[in-house]
């Protein structure tokens, strides 16, 4: 039996999206905001790293198995692209003191694992995990299983 779709457990994609953003923090990021809207759209997480002054606006896909999709790389299409790109350059006439920095678009990559009796398995290791997660009668353990830095733009 699959696990269902992350849509079938809504929170499933701001839990991995916060399994993100925590992972970033690890690395010396600073998240500016996370799921920033505007009329254009939404930017999963902002982040700014301290060090090198890089400003990157961070798309967070959140699968389980059996999804369609390569882990969300494949709903990354160009007019999706062309709508972050709108919403980031709206975000930084909000932002203007950002607008020196340098800026890039990085794609997360993570995976959803429902448990059954025993702790999910996964053919590549993870980059970072999330401690198990009740959803509603559900447990679940997120997986950052891919960052891919300037992934578009």
């Amino acid at each position: 039996m699959t696990n269902p779709p992350s849509s079938y457990y809504p929170d499933i994609g701001v839990l991995g999206e916060d399994l993100v953003a925590q992972w970033l923090q690890s690395q010396s990021w600073q998240i500016l905001h996370c799921r920033w809207r505007c009329r254009w759209g939404e930017l999963d997480i902002v982040a700014h790293h301290t060090s090198t002054s890089l400003l990157a606006f961070v798309e967070v896909k959140t699968r389980s198995s059996g999804n369609w999709d390569q882990g969300g790389l494949l709903s990354l299409t160009p007019q999706k692209q062309a709508k972050l790109w709108r919403t980031a350059n709206f975000y930084l006439t909000q932002y203007p003191h950002l607008n020196d920095l340098p800026c890039r678009f990085d794609v997360a990559l993570v995976y959803s694992q429902r448990f059954a009796t025993h702790a999910p398995q996964t053919k590549k290791p993870a980059i970072f995990k999330s401690q198990a997660i009740q959803v509603g009668n559900a447990r679940f353990q997120l997986l950052l299983q891919e960052y891919i830095p300037a992934a578009f733009g």
